[in-house]
């Protein structure tokens, strides 16, 4: 019996026998729900929670975009299953809506603020669509950790500027966090590429 890729045939066997199920049919059983977990839990991830932009650095949410645009893409050139990556793209049209809510608030933007989406919009279907050197994709999947690395210092120099926090939520920063611990597990119960794990 398979339901979403969910193999729930030894689960079901096991406890109908009065038994727990064994270690090999449950981690993989739990890596699959927690992986569609954080699916379901990552549309709301990033929904903002008041009217105001201030306090948020444009270019921390710009980098989150590339970051995500390249993790979404390298997972699906692989073949993953949605369950290991699915939040992936909800967390990157949320970062789209962000992007825009900062673009709209912080408005007169310069020319040089309208590049960056340009470029963007120029190269992300490329990737996307994994029209790109095998050895070039790998480079810019393993980028992808400095990028996250990268969107966080801008926010983090905001913070400490302005000695506030500003609109920046401690809930979606713990949902993010745990986020990520649970996905370590999933990606090793997946199998997927080493690289995963890192990020």
């Amino acid at each position: 019996m398979e339901y979403l890729g969910i193999d729930l045939s030894c689960a079901i066997g096991s406890l109908r026998n009065g038994n727990i199920p064994h270690k090999d049919c449950l981690l993989p059983l739990i890596s699959k729900l927690l992986g569609y977990a954080i699916v379901a839990a990552s549309t709301t991830v990033k929904l903002p929670q008041h009217r105001s932009v201030r306090g948020l650095s444009m270019l921390s949410f710009e980098l989150e975009v590339v970051g995500y645009t390249i993790s979404l893409a390298y997972c699906l050139h692989k073949g993953l299953p949605f369950s290991a990556y699915g939040e992936l793209l909800f967390l990157l049209i949320q970062a789209f809506v962000l992007v825009a809510i900062i673009y709209y608030f912080s408005r007169p933007l310069s020319t040089f603020t309208w590049i960056r989406p340009l470029i963007y919009c120029a190269v992300a279907p490329t990737v996307l669509a994994g029209q790109i050197d095998p050895v070039l994709f790998e480079a810019l999947y393993a980028s992808q950790h400095a990028i996250f690395l990268f969107a966080r210092i801008p926010q983090i120099w905001q913070n400490f500027s302005n000695k506030s926090t500003g609109e920046l939520s401690f809930l979606t920063s713990f949902m993010n966090f745990g986020g990520s611990m649970v996905r370590v597990f999933t990606t090793i119960q997946e199998n997927a590429p080493g690289s995963g794990i890192l990020s």
